[in-house]
């Protein structure tokens, strides 16, 4: 079978990028198609030996960041893309779109669902613009449109996949359209053989890209209230003013992007992890860190609810404010954690996992095809 491989676009290196990294493993001689790739980035870097192909308006979204500005482009951006020679396409898809190419009747086209686009359908997004009276005008235009397109271009999937129940909810209410669960693909048998035997030291840490959708400021100002440290590991993100705000706090300490060695120490040496982003599409850092044998502070929603056992593998609180939080790091510094029930939930997330199921997937959709 002629097969490719589609993302939104190749700038940061997150979650999605770790699912399309495993696609392309799965599948390495296959091209990627995406609107845009910003050379230089963390993205571009971890792709390096990939095929990337960009769309023809590639050139002009990505200079200046004007990649969110000109969403209006979105459907000709997609429409740009010719994948009618190919027999099968895999689009991982979320916030950009991902979908709406050109295909021929022969093609069938698997769309694995990060989550539909969060910013159109009133979801909390990484960077607040809306927040502007003249964005606010702008989206109410322009997301109107997009919305028909979004609907339209998710009717052209033949199968969708999502990353966990959260997400299938979404796709259903947004698209009335089934979708099966594979969670995403974490290492997580080489995250338990780097972290044992690594002495735990007094720290919490956070995982995430420096936006405003995260719970970063909100665990920021828990840690000055209550004087725990707090190491915070992503980089920033667009036009997000993240970083300087916590900048001011002494107590956190933040590390930027770490390879992944480093990023091994800090999960194992950690007392626990926090995690407070508010109706998470999946959330993969718990799971990395209940594989290092560290426990996690969670807010009780999205994946986050599908991934923490609570009581076993941490806490699930139901607001994110300083009293909170307060609360629940008494009832976490009490509590006796076991390591071998960190490490058995995780393994439900395995990389393994996923291939065998992405692989089954496929394989009867190509026999379905015949």
């Amino acid at each position: 079978m002629k097969i490719a491989l589609v993302h939104d676009f190749m700038k940061e290196f997150g979650g999605a990028e770790r699912v399309l990294r495993v696609l392309s493993e799965m599948y390495s001689q296959v091209p990627i198609y995406t609107a845009f790739k910003v050379s230089g980035s963390s993205c571009d870097k971890e792709f390096a030996d990939r095929k990337i192909i960009e769309s023809s308006f590639g050139w002009l979204i990505k200079s200046f960041n004007l990649y969110s500005p000109l969403r209006f482009l979105v459907p000709l951006i997609w429409r740009s893309i010719d994948l009618s020679s190919y027999d099968l396409v895999i689009t991982s898809c979320s916030s950009y779109f991902a979908r709406g190419f050109k295909v021929s009747p022969k093609t069938c086209v698997v769309a694995y669902c990060h989550t539909p686009p969060r910013f159109l359908y009133g979801y909390e997004t990484s960077i607040n613009l809306q927040r502007f009276w003249i964005v606010r005008v702008y989206a109410v235009i322009v997301n109107h449109f997009l919305r028909i397109f979004d609907f339209w271009s998710s009717q052209r999937v033949d199968k969708w996949i999502v990353n966990s129940e959260n997400v299938k909810r979404r796709v259903w209410k947004f698209y009335r359209k089934e979708a099966e669960v594979v969670y995403p693909p974490i290492d997580v048998e080489k995250i338990i053989r780097e972290s044992e035997g690594v002495k735990k030291q007094d720290y919490f840490l956070i995982v995430s890209r420096l936006v405003g959708a995260k719970g970063l400021v909100e665990a920021a100002k828990a840690a000055r209230q209550t004087g725990f440290k707090l190491k915070i590991v992503g980089e920033s993100v667009g036009f997000s003013q993240i970083e300087k705000q916590l900048r001011k706090i002494r107590e956190v300490e933040l590390l930027g992007r770490v390879n992944d060695k480093r990023l091994g120490e800090l999960y194992a040496g950690a007392k626990g992890f926090i995690a407070l982003a508010r109706d998470e599409d999946f959330g993969i850092t718990p799971v990395e860190a209940m594989a290092s044998g560290t426990p996690v502070i969670a807010f009780n929603g999205g994946g986050f609810k599908e991934t923490v056992v609570e009581g076993v593998t941490g806490l699930l609180i139901n607001n994110t404010d300083t009293e909170t939080l307060e609360l629940a790091m008494k009832k976490f510094e009490s509590k006796k954690w076991n390591r071998a029930e960190l490490v058995e939930q995780a393994r439900k997330f395995s990389r393994d996992n996923f291939v065998k199921k992405i692989r089954k997937i496929i394989d009867k959709m190509v026999v379905d095809e015949k």
